[in-house]
C-alpha cells in the first residue's frame, strides 16, 4: 500500500480495554486514558459500564455490543472503524473476548485489516489461580460450562486426565449442580471456590468438591463464582477402591451415555485399576443384571 492510498483510505482502531472484575479502583491509568480518547465505547452492558465511567468521570458515548447483538451491529461498528473512528471494546468485567462475544468483533477487524490494540487489565481466571495456591504453570480454562448436566459432564471428562489445574466460571443458581457433575466426571478432587472476587464480600473457600456440595446446600450461594480444581492425580495419589465399586462407577457413566470402552478407560485411569479386569467386572455386572 502506498502512502497516498493509506491517506485516502484511512481506517480507525479497535482498542480492547480490560475493566475491573469487581472493585472499580482496579483500572489502569492507561485504560482510563484510552476510554477518554476514543470516539465510542462498545460495551457488553451499557448500564454496567456507565457506572464505571461515571466513577472516573469519563464522558465518552456508549453503544451496546453483546452476545445477542445481530450482524447489523457488528457491521455498524466495522463501518465506523473503516471511516477512521477509534472504538474501545469493554466487557462487564475483565478482559473483552474471554467468556464474552468480543472475540467476534476482534476476528472481524483482523480479517478487515483494521488495527487492534489492547490496554490489558484484570481477569477472574488469573486472579483466582493466584489466590488458589495451586499449580498454575499449566492450566485448562473452560469458562462457563454448558447449562445441561449431560453436556457439562462431557466437557469435564474431556479434561479428566489433564495434570494441569482446571478453572471454570459458574453462576450461583447452577453452582451445586455443577459441583456434583464435576465430582461425577473428575472424582472428589481438591478445589478452591472464589466468590465475588475483589468485591466487598469476596470469599475464598478451600476443600474437596464433596465439601462444597454440602456447604452450599446449607448456605445458598450468592454472587459469581470462579472454581479452581486440582488436575488429575498421579498413579500414587489415586484413591484405591474395590473393583466392584469401580465397576459401579463405570456403569453409571455408561448409563449417562458414555461409550463403554471410554467409560472403562476413564475409571481405570482415575482409580488406578486394570482396564482389562475392570472391563470383565463390568461385563459380569451387566450379565447378572440381565439375568
Amino acid at each position: 500500500m502506498t502512502k497516498q492510498q493509506a491517506v485516502s483510505n484511512p481506517t480507525g482502531e479497535l482498542c480492547l480495554v480490560g475493566t475491573p472484575i469487581g472493585n472499580l479502583e482496579d483500572i489502569t491509568l492507561r485504560a482510563l486514558r484510552v476510554l477518554r480518547e476514543v470516539d465510542l465505547i462498545a460495551a457488553e452492558d451499557t448500564r454496567v459500564t456507565r457506572v464505571l465511567l461515571q466513577r472516573h468521570e469519563v464522558k465518552t458515548s456508549l453503544i451496546s455490543y453483546h452476545e445477542h447483538s445481530g450482524p447489523g451491529r457488528l457491521e455498524q461498528l466495522l463501518d465506523l472503524l473503516r471511516d477512521g473512528k477509534r472504538i474501545a471494546l469493554v466487557s462487564d468485567a475483565g478482559m473483552p473476548g474471554i467468556s464474552d462475544p468480543g472475540a467476534r468483533l476482534v476476528k472481524a477487524c483482523a480479517e478487515a485489516g483494521i488495527s487492534i490494540t489492547i490496554a490489558p487489565g484484570p481477569t477472574a481466571v488469573s486472579t483466582a489461580l493466584a489466590l488458589s495456591g495451586m499449580a498454575a504453570k499449566e492450566f485448562v480454562f473452560l469458562g462457563f460450562l454448558p447449562s445441561r448436566s449431560k453436556a457439562r459432564q462431557q466437557v469435564l471428562r474431556r479434561v479428566a486426565d489433564q495434570r494441569g489445574t482446571i478453572v471454570v466460571y459458574e453462576a450461583p443458581h447452577r453452582l451445586i449442580e455443577t459441583l456434583r457433575d464435576t465430582m461425577t466426571a473428575l472424582g472428589d478432587r481438591q478445589a478452591v471456590c472464589c466468590r465475588e472476587l475483589t468485591k466487598k464480600f469476596e470469599e475464598v473457600i478451600r476443600g474437596a468438591l464433596s465439601y462444597f456440595v454440602e456447604h452450599f446446600r446449607r448456605r445458598a450461594p450468592r454472587g459469581e463464582f470462579t472454581i479452581v480444581i486440582s488436575g488429575a492425580p498421579g498413579a500414587a495419589e489415586r484413591p484405591r477402591i474395590r473393583m466392584d465399586e469401580a465397576a459401579a462407577q463405570t456403569l453409571e457413566l455408561i448409563a449417562d451415555g458414555m461409550l463403554p470402552s471410554k467409560a472403562v478407560a476413564h475409571v481405570a485411569r482415575w482409580r488406578g485399576v486394570s482396564r482389562r479386569a475392570l472391563y470383565q467386572a463390568v461385563i459380569g455386572g451387566e450379565s447378572r443384571d440381565e439375568a
